[in-house]
């Protein structure tokens, strides 16, 4: 006799899990009924996602530039009842969006950044960057500190296709945005 297969939590189930977590640690939902927790990201990380957001704020509406709103570690609801909190996301929008208020935001983002580190590399390059794809995410940003690069994604079918690698000192244009990108003020000096 065959046993009932198991059901799957809802997204909403999975979310009071989510909410009730302790203060430092975030959950995500990247795969149907599997919560995914992480504490809060190490110097490098936070030092280079403050960088990535300084360099973006020409074109970030909350710092008086035009074109885009950016959001940090916002909780962004995906198709298929999933729950991704990438480090940076960013919409193309004319003025502040009502949708910020919402949480989780139930637009998908134009742009997501991730800052990878040892402890998230594996799900930021594995899950996360073929998830995006799969929604149709307009580009997605690896950003390392240890290796000091930036990979530069967009979907191509609903695959994650490397558009561009940024390393070290480079200064150039990294797609979505306009303009001269100097990427090594994004690393911090090794010690």
């Amino acid at each position: 006799m065959s046993r009932p297969a198991a059901r799957i939590p809802s997204f909403e189930e999975i979310y009071r899990q989510i909410q009730s977590l302790p203060q430092g640690i975030t959950g995500e939902i990247l795969e149907p009924g599997v919560l995914r927790t992480m504490s809060r990201p190490g110097g490098r990380h936070r030092f280079a996602a403050r960088r990535v957001l300084r360099t973006l704020r020409w074109a970030d509406i909350a710092e008086e530039g035009s074109g885009w709103w950016f959001e940090v570690e916002a909780e962004i609801k995906l198709p298929g009842g999933l729950l991704t909190v990438p480090d940076v996301s960013g919409w193309r929008v004319d003025d502040e969006p009502e949708f910020v208020d919402a949480n989780p935001i139930q637009v998908l983002p134009d742009f997501c950044c991730e800052i990878l580190s040892p402890t998230n590399a594996r799900d930021d390059r594995l899950v996360k960057l073929p998830l995006y794809a799969r929604c149709e995410v307009q580009w997605t940003w690896l950003v390392d500190p240890e290796l000091r690069t930036v990979e530069v994604y967009r979907p191509i079918e609903a695959v994650a296709a490397l558009v561009l690698v940024a390393k070290d000192d480079d200064v150039l244009a990294l797609p979505p945005f306009d303009g001269q990108i100097d990427v090594g003020r994004w690393w911090k000096a090794r010690r």
